[in-house]
């Protein structure tokens, strides 16, 4: 037993199994665990309830930092071990549960998971099991490679399980900036003016008292799925690029704009790819996660420091990650999620943000996270953190997409609002760039169907806009219609039998 990640030597005696932490769990509890984007996650306390649950009839409220690797959301999903599940999601099976009723889910803002329970707006916590590659000399946790929403965890939760991982080097210690806000009234600003500005200190204080388990594991991260760039992903690239080019050429941006954050997936880690083909210097990063693109960025010399809340790379990345981390170690820094996405430092910062929507409409409102206005595909995210406070918020989609492109990503009304009009500067697609910057609605319609939509569907799009003009308003729309492309790809698979010029 590698004993010597314990520096507290009162945890010695606390060594357990991952099937005997799992075994503390009682029905209906609250547990918060560790997690951001399949990065720094429980990996056998949690897999181990699951594996309890489908054996005896119990569950619980999870609350994590984001999504958790591996099989393990959809373990617990498919042995009924959720009641509910919180704040964020990517997961088939767990999907699947949500959209059938049978796992409430709560999508939140990924800034306010830690507010409110902080604020005692949601269930206490009665455990927490946090992910840590060691403990200090006065048992305070060292995390690995997500910090997300741990430090509240560990502050609020009655009983404390911690899951030391020696997968991970000890090298790692020293990359976490750890800051839990204090309680209202009193609370004092976050003093971050720079993406590698410290605040804080590189553990997560723990109560010993409340630690009532150590289990090791030496398992790695879930590797992320990262697609190669296609046509579309690099035209959005391209488009987005030259965008930029043109911010510097006016004198509204210098080369090395401003702290830039993207979602995550294979359209985010494209365009940002695609800032090593650009003329940027000296980029910076103040976002929720690390992806493969920020470490070539670095690499390419084009980045000079990134800040996150995780590190979540494909495993080609990962590896080269754990060989090479000297080369990283002073570039990068992660941070609890309510400060990563804090919407005081993302002002303050001129933070660009770049996320990905499922849909959009023509005036810009945004969705980010629904199919067909009801079934959930994935959590809100932090896109909304940063969508509503950055300096520019843009979104990102293919212009359509299926056999015989049967779903335009452009429609009239979106089935879902996650992001008004109000909070979306720019929207790109493979087609082009829409600056809505200024513009009024029907100013911002126009501009969108003009550049943003299909070729297959602009007509019928532009036809929609023209007679609802008629009817008049400030924002036209033909309410009858307005979801027709929607009930059309049900009913029929295509949205193009709901276009009447098509």
């Amino acid at each position: 037993m590698n004993t010597e990640r314990i520096l507290f030597k009162n945890y010695q005696s606390k060594i357990i199994s991952a099937t005997a932490a799992a075994a503390m769990f009682e029905d209906h509890m609250t547990v918060g665990s560790s997690g951001f984007t399949k990065a720094g996650d429980s990996k056998a306390v949690l897999p181990a309830f699951a594996l309890r649950a489908a054996e005896e009839q119990i569950g619980i409220t999870l609350i994590t930092g984001a999504s958790l690797g591996h099989t393990t959301d959809s373990d617990l999903a498919n042995a009924n071990a959720l009641y509910k599940r919180m704040p964020f999601q990517v997961d088939a099976a767990l999907r699947k549960k949500i959209n059938s009723g049978d796992v409430l889910f709560i999508d939140q803002h990924l800034s306010e998971t830690a507010e409110q329970l902080s604020n005692g707006h949601l269930p206490a916590l009665d455990f927490a099991v946090i992910e840590a590659l060691g403990v200090d000399e006065n048992g305070n946790i060292i995390p690995t490679t997500s910090v997300g929403n741990s430090a509240t965890f560990a502050k609020l939760a009655k009983k404390i399980i911690i899951e030391i991982n020696t997968a991970i080097p000890t090298s790692f210690k020293g990359i976490h900036d750890i800051l839990v806000p204090d309680a209202y009234p009193h609370r004092n600003v976050l003093p971050v003016t720079a993406a590698d500005t410290r605040i804080g200190i590189d553990y997560i204080p723990v109560d010993p008292e409340k630690v009532v388990g150590i289990v090791f594991t030496e398992i790695i991260d879930s590797p992320a799925s990262i697609a190669e760039p296609d046509e579309k992903t690099i035209a959005i690239a391209g488009h987005l690029i030259n965008f930029f080019e043109n911010e510097v050429a006016s004198g509204r941006l210098t080369p090395s704009l401003l702290p830039l954050q993207a979602g995550i997936g294979k359209v985010a880690n494209a365009v940002m790819m695609g800032f090593a083909k650009g003329n940027f210097k000296n980029l910076t990063m103040y976002s929720e996660v690390l992806q493969d693109s920020t470490f070539h960025l670095i690499d390419a010399g084009v980045m000079d420091f990134a800040s996150a809340s995780s590190i979540t790379v494909s495993e080609t990345c990962y590896n080269h990650l754990l060989n090479n981390f000297d080369q990283y170690k002073d570039k990068i820094v992660l941070r609890p999620q309510n400060i990563s996405n804090a919407p005081e430092v993302i002002r303050r910062l001129g933070v660009i943000g770049i996320n990905t929507a499922i849909e959009f409409d023509i005036y810009g409102n945004v969705n980010s996270t629904h199919l067909s206005g009801t079934k959930m595909m994935n959590g809100i995210g932090g896109s909304g953190d940063f969508a509503r406070n950055a300096y520019l918020s843009i979104f990102v989609t293919q212009s359509a997409s299926k056999e015989d492109n049967a779903i335009s990503h452009v429609v009239p009304m979106v089935s879902h609002t996650d992001h008004t009009e109000h909070d979306v500067d720019i929207l790109v697609t493979d087609h082009g760039l829409a600056d809505l910057r200024g513009l009024a609605p029907r100013e911002r319609a126009q501009v969108i169907i003009e550049n943003c939509v299909h070729p297959d569907y602009k007509e019928a799009l532009q036809d929609y806009y023209t007679r609802a003009c008629e009817r008049g308003g400030h924002t036209p729309h033909i309410l009858e219609e307005a979801f027709s492309w929607h009930t059309a790809l049900q009913n029929s698979g295509s949205m193009k039998q709901a276009c009447p010029v098509l």
